[in-house]
């Protein structure tokens, strides 16, 4: 029997991918979809395992080719998620997916037998604001942009 896929999504510095590694903790029978993305590795990033990192024309290829299951522009970066990753994984159970809320629509928008979507919300613009100046991975300019959605 086909697994379930759970979407979870939310904006940068909500708590989704702290919340994401107390799931997969929890929930022994649940994988973490692993995207792919053009933006460079943070550190600390590990390839295949936090993303599949690519270039864009290696990007470009997987999409003309109907790979992506979803996929957005983040922040000037591309980002998707395999169907073909998706569907083996689905095979073997519950699949997890960390992405951004244009690809949950996506996704949504297409008939899937098992489907769980969540968004989360941060308390406030404030707040937000305040977990993305702490956690220290972003320039000024990229916190704005990011506040400005």
């Amino acid at each position: 029997m086909a697994g379930t896929l759970f979407i979870l999504s939310a904006a940068s510095g909500t708590g989704k991918t702290s919340l994401v590694k107390r799931l997969l903790s929890e929930e022994p029978g649940l994988s973490l979809s692993v995207s792919y993305t053009t933006r460079q590795p943070r550190e600390g990033e590990v390839d295949g395992k936090d993303y599949h990192f690519v270039t864009q024309a290696q990007f470009d290829a997987r999409l003309s080719s109907g790979d992506f299951l979803e996929y957005a522009t983040i922040y000037g970066n591309s980002c998707g998620t395999s169907r073909s990753a998706i569907d083996a994984q689905l095979n073997e159970g519950d699949i997890l997916l960390e992405i951004d809320w244009q690809g949950a629509l996506q996704i949504m928008e297409k008939p899937t037998a098992s489907l769980v979507s969540i968004f989360i919300l941060p308390p406030s613009l404030k707040e937000l604001e305040n977990r993305l100046r702490k956690r220290g991975k972003d320039d000024e300019e990229t916190i704005l942009r990011r506040l400005s959605l």
